[in-house]
């Protein structure tokens, strides 16, 4: 039984404890928050036994095994090397840390710790995502795609309206790419792997936010992937709202998904025989053949994650080599470990490139 602390009282730390409850080999004890009302509130609500005032006092509780990090991504990295330090295994919210360095050195002292460290990457462990993968197989050499995640955010309104919001806050490491790009740019790398030339532009939030958001900071943004052969463009957005669908497109069919997230359905559209036109107007992209497919789901997808956490914590404890430790469809948690860590490289030079800075990168 692998017994929980978390960090952190947003809606996707409810979601963490419902799949806890949920799982034969896991409980959750309690929460940790600064406010210890709220902490023994949020913990008695939850089911737990005790909320704790720190990270480091639930890393030290001998009836802790795990600690489920669900803070601003600024603070990933401290807690999560406090939990390692003491020994426990770190289940960690997406983005794993604030850039690319700090993921090095988290997962670097996990190994010589001998614990999990491991990104709470949602559909990098939905079957789902492993089943959309597996059509690729049907469409011919793939020529382009595009993934796209767009969710008009309440907390913009927040922003609008002269209050600070943790989600547009570049001293905790977040804006739109960080909260919401994530989920494009990580399953672009699982699917295609690391691009050759990456180029990208962001709608920034006005300067008069400045005050409140603590520097430049992206409310929308795209970027270009470039490959031998084919060409993958990545959308992301928490100030309008995407109702485009994520396509693969192949020489022979095309895949679409009707979310990157959490995929609960995709179509696979077959092109027929290429014909020529004539000068007059003729329907385009009609597909001789459609063949729809409903891909396996469940009301909280955090199940996976969680699932293949405590199978790599199982499998550690049995003696097995922490980074080859299985950890779900795409692989070892030391594969998944360098995906968490190229996808932060990638996230890093968006930013660069788009002029949003945090203050890990001064590190």
């Amino acid at each position: 039984m692998i017994r929980f602390a978390t960090v952190g009282t947003s809606p996707i730390t409810d979601n963490v404890i419902e799949v806890i409850h949920e799982h034969p080999g896991a409980t959750f004890v309690g929460t940790v928050s600064r406010d210890a009302e709220r902490g023994a509130r949020f913990t008695a609500e939850h089911g737990g036994e005790r909320a704790f005032p720190t990270v480091e006092q639930a890393a030290s509780a001998p009836d802790i095994d795990a600690v489920y990090l669900g803070s601003p991504n600024a603070c990933h990295a401290e807690q999560a090397l406090a939990c390692i330090a003491a020994g426990k295994h770190v289940l960690i919210e997406k983005p794993v840390c604030a850039c690319a360095r700090e993921a090095r050195e988290v997962f670097s002292a996990s190994r010589a710790a001998g614990v999990v460290a491991l990104e709470a990457m949602r559909p990098l462990h939905d079957p789902a995502f492993a089943r959309a993968h597996e059509l690729f197989s049907e469409l011919g050499p793939i020529r382009r795609a595009c993934i796209r995640f767009g969710k008009y955010s309440s907390r913009y309104d927040d922003i609008l309206g002269g209050r600070p919001s943790n989600i547009f806050d570049c001293g905790l490491a977040s804006g739109a790419l960080m909260d919401i790009g994530v989920y494009c740019i990580e399953p672009a790398l699982a699917l295609f792997g690391k691009p050759r030339v990456i180029a990208a532009s962001a709608a920034l939030l006005d300067p008069s936010t400045r005050p409140l958001t603590h520097g430049p900071i992206d409310g929308a943004g795209d970027a270009l992937l470039s490959y031998d052969g084919f060409t993958a463009s990545v959308h992301w957005s928490k100030i309008t709202q995407d109702f485009a669908s994520t396509q693969i497109e192949g020489e022979r069919a095309t895949l679409t998904l009707d979310s990157i997230s959490i995929p609960t359905a995709a179509r696979i559209d077959y092109r027929g025989n290429a014909g020529r036109q004539d000068a007059k107007y003729s329907a385009a992209g009609v597909a001789e053949r459609t063949e729809r497919i409903e891909l396996p789901h469940v009301a909280n997808s955090m199940c996976y994650e969680l699932s293949d956490f405590l199978g790599a914590v199982e499998a550690v404890r049995e003696g097995g080599d922490i980074e080859s430790a299985p950890c779900g469809p795409l692989g070892t948690l030391g594969q998944l470990q360098d995906l968490s860590i190229t996808a932060l490289e990638l996230m890093d030079e968006i930013r660069r490139q788009i002029g949003v800075t945090f203050p890990a990168d001064a590190a």
